[in-house]
């Protein structure tokens, strides 16, 4: 049984900086990447950024050049370090970690809350 522990989310004033933690408990057969995304009230879930296990990257435009990414493989943990946060980066964001074996598995966090306040 895989489950996905989220840290560090919480209230930051814009322009202010927050490190998301997720640590993947269990043993994940065939781990292909780990991301984030985030859903604000009312709207769609959207990709923030994923990592995959070779260490490629990928961001939503809107955070290119003020989140990164990273992972410690060893682990099974990945963070989001974001940085000149923005109120409309305010949204519950949730871990995800893809396996591909026979099947596709996608796993999800609870979800940790990031306001931004003006």
């Amino acid at each position: 049984q895989v489950q996905l522990v989220e840290s560090g989310g919480g209230l930051v004033q814009a322009g202010g900086s927050l490190r998301l933690s997720c640590a993947a408990s269990g043993t994940i057969f065939g781990l292909r990447s780990m991301g984030w995304y985030r859903q604000a009230p009312g709207k769609q879930r959207e990709l923030v950024a994923t990592i995959t296990k070779g260490g490629s990257t990928t961001y939503a435009d809107d955070v290119k050049g003020r989140f990164t990414i990273s992972s410690d493989n060893a682990k099974n943990t990945v963070y989001l370090q974001m940085n000149s946060l923005k109120p409309e980066d305010t949204a519950v964001y949730y871990c995800n970690v893809i396996a591909l074996t026979l099947l596709r598995y996608d796993y999800w966090g609870q979800g940790t809350q990031v306001t931004v306040s003006s």
